[in-house]
């Protein structure tokens, strides 16, 4: 087990859980990356500018989903 409250909670989060959080976190990310978007060519900052400036937030929530799937897949093979 881990001191981490939010890796705790993942370890003992159930199938459904895991599913719900998956969903929940991949749509934060759609909306982060599309409000952001949006904001940038309201503001007319290039698309790319906008987008390097996402990446460290990207790459947390990416590596999270990845933890998320592989704790789901690995309660699947328990099952």
């Amino acid at each position: 087990m881990s001191d981490i409250p939010e890796l705790t909670a993942i370890e003992q989060a159930t199938p459904q859980e895991l599913t719900e959080i998956i969903a929940e976190l991949e749509q934060y990310r759609e909306r982060l990356v599309n409000d952001t978007l949006s904001m940038a060519q309201r503001a007319k900052v290039m698309k790319a500018q906008a987008m390097a400036s996402l990446e460290p937030n990207l790459a947390k929530i990416d590596t999270t989903l990845e933890t998320l799937r592989q704790r789901q897949a690995t309660l699947s093979t328990e099952s």
